[in-house]
């Protein structure tokens, strides 16, 4: 059961994003912020998608933390889905994204009109610098910049290697920085077809302040999100054994 609404759900994901970029496109030539409309409305689309194929509900925890204005976020990486999940709440997301995925029709359309930050990784020291550059301009806007310290997604218990984009981002920007934990990856994996039953959740963190030296701040950083990622649940729902004349559904009765 679990494998046929892993696949009904990918046809649904991925349904929803022709249908969100083919037949919006035309909000490529509207102000940037109709087109983040469209992208906030897929997100929710595929929330709707994940819970009633899936049996997968999204829950955003720490709202009370959750920053509004220019601000700099840390997210645990564990599953696609934490690209998506955070254009739900967040006002006006901006996240770090791999610039090999700019040329891709429609999703790379939309990720350069909403003016998300475009990264060629393998120019190293030039990319640090290209993606400070570009958060110093995105954080005059106000928006929010989402990045994820580890670069990649990780499997759920992998051991953490948070990369130094982040702790540039924090010195140059000189901003408190929110973190994100999450158990995306329980239910969503990094790798695979298969999403399993249960309740991701995304918990936004006290922010920690401005100023640290370089050290300490990675230090904090890295404790705190996978502390709180940790303490998620981390096991999905297991299916009840159905008995003759029975047709209960523990997900979505």
């Amino acid at each position: 059961m679990t494998a046929i609404r892993s696949l009904l759900f990918v046809v649904w994901l991925y349904l929803s994003m022709a249908l969100f970029a083919v037949g919006l496109s035309p909000a490529l030539l509207m102000p940037y912020r109709q087109a983040m409309w469209v992208i906030r409305g897929w997100a929710k689309f595929i929330f709707f998608g994940l819970r009633w194929i899936a049996g997968v509900k999204v829950e955003f925890r720490g709202m009370e933390h959750l920053p509004t204005g220019a601000s700099l976020i840390a997210g645990k990486h564990q599953s696609m889905l934490d690209v998506i999940a955070p254009f739900a709440v967040l006002p006006d997301n901006c996240f770090i994204m791999k610039k090999e995925l700019t040329p891709l029709p429609f999703f790379g359309w939309f990720a350069w009109k909403t003016k998300m930050i475009a990264v060629d990784r393998s120019a190293h020291s030039k990319a640090l610098k290209d993606m400070v550059r570009q958060a110093r301009a995105r954080f005059a806007e106000g928006r929010q910049i989402l990045i994820f310290p580890e670069g990649t997604r990780a499997p759920v218990g992998a051991p953490a290697d948070y990369k130094p984009g982040i702790a540039a981002l924090y010195r140059d920007l000189d901003c408190p920085c929110t973190p994100m934990a999450t158990n995306s990856g329980v239910h969503w994996p990094a790798h695979g077809f298969r999403r399993y039953p249960g309740t991701v959740v995304y918990e936004f963190l006290p922010a920690i302040p401005a100023g640290l030296k370089r050290a300490e701040f990675m230090a904090v950083l890295e404790e705190r999100i996978e502390a709180a990622s940790n303490a998620l649940p981390r096991v999905p729902i297991q299916p009840l054994t159905v008995h003759p004349g029975e047709s209960r559904d523990p997900v979505l009765s």
